[in-house]
């Protein structure tokens, strides 16, 4: 099998936007607000607390995005409220021809949205599709990958839509962002989504950052006080935003060694090891025999956690060994049984090593 994972940044560079982000927080915050957990409540002037309304512009600034809103409903609900800020229901949009994710998938249903394909690893069906269609109005990237082959570069996209069409985009970064130096706002999107929860940040709170006219939009969808971000769940996003770069390379780092291990032949019963965006970053275990679900259940007796939470969120720590993702399962379904994902998460290489080599040697002896 071949995997184009997504080249993340090191921990030097990780390091480096923990700084920016940092420096960016004491040019809006005085010392004594980060010392606090926020307000509360529709505030008179801002409609929402003055510490979210601050948290914003941080992120904003961080990200090189005119204006930031925070919302509920995670990153799904930021994609859901993105796309309704970009496009009116029924338009056309253009979309990777690959297995959706499944909350995303819902988001396009419920405005009917009229999906038109095209292999984003493939820039002159990108073109074919938008030559073709004069009708679609926007389009969806996601940033990390959709199926196994996947090798599509998010801002080489980008520019060759904009090439070939004036139409709004909107990128999915969703276990891209602090991973990658560059957001898709960053790479020429009107807007990203993402969910807090995946960057060490309060459940259920999403992310949109991009175009003001866009944002401004969603800011007005939610005006009632119960839709408001509050202050203690802002200041909760800022510091895992914070924290998430380095704690993200170093997880990546283990992953690369992890690989490299397997490849070795550090245990037996490994066909092979590759790295893949699926969609976080993560090992893929390939056995040599249909043994993947009864690896997955004897790791989980040696600490393994068995699934997400909120994929790579404040409570996950240990190792997680786990069933393909779903968009990968539907590309090709034979995999399922004899291959696995595992993502290190703070665990250290040879914390995964020793649970996968236990958990196999474990399956063989039922044989």
């Amino acid at each position: 099998m071949l995997t184009y994972p997504l080249e993340g940044m090191d921990v030097k560079e990780a390091v480096a936007a923990q700084f920016k982000m940092i420096d960016c927080i004491t040019k809006v915050f005085r010392g004594h607000e980060m010392l606090s957990r926020g307000d509360l409540g529709v505030v008179p002037g801002f409609n929402k607390p003055v510490t979210t309304y601050k948290a914003e512009q941080v992120i904003a600034d961080f990200f090189d995005a005119e204006s930031c809103v925070l919302v509920r409903g995670a990153g799904s609900g930021a994609i859901r409220l993105g796309l309704s800020a970009m496009m009116p229901p029924g338009s056309k949009i253009l979309i990777h021809d690959a297995p959706v994710y499944s909350t995303t998938s819902i988001s396009m249903e419920m405005m009917g949205l009229d999906l038109k394909k095209a292999d984003f690893n493939n820039l002159a069906d990108i073109e074919r599709a938008l030559g073709q269609d004069p009708d679609i109005r926007g389009a969806l990237i996601q940033y990390t990958r959709q199926k196994p082959e996947d090798s599509y570069d998010m801002e080489t996209v980008i520019g060759t839509i904009r090439k070939c069409a004036d139409i709004l985009i909107l990128t999915d970064d969703n276990y891209a962002v602090m991973k990658m130096s560059r957001t898709g706002v960053q790479c020429g999107a009107d807007l990203s989504c993402f969910s807090s929860f995946k960057l060490l940040g309060p459940e259920g709170v999403g992310i949109v950052i991009g175009k003001k006219r866009y944002t401004d939009k969603i800011i007005g969808w939610n005006y009632s006080g119960g839709m408001q971000v509050q202050g203690h769940e802002a200041m909760d996003v800022l510091r895992g935003l914070t924290y998430a770069p380095v704690s993200l390379a170093i997880e990546a780092e283990v992953g690369k060694e992890c690989v490299r291990r397997l490849k070795a032949g550090e245990i037996d019963g490994i066909k092979d090891a590759f790295l893949a965006n699926a969609q976080s970053k993560i090992v893929l275990v390939e056995f040599e025999e249909d043994i993947a679900a009864q690896v997955l259940e004897e790791a989980e007796r040696s600490g393994a956690a068995p699934n997400p939470v909120g994929a790579e969120s404040k409570y996950e720590i240990v190792p997680m060994f786990y069933r393909l993702s779903g968009t990968f399962r539907k590309a090709d379904p034979a995999l399922e049984k004899r291959m696995i994902r595992i993502n290190p998460m703070r665990g250290g290489a040879d914390t995964v090593l020793r649970i996968l080599k236990r958990a196999v040697e474990s399956v063989k002896i039922c044989l």
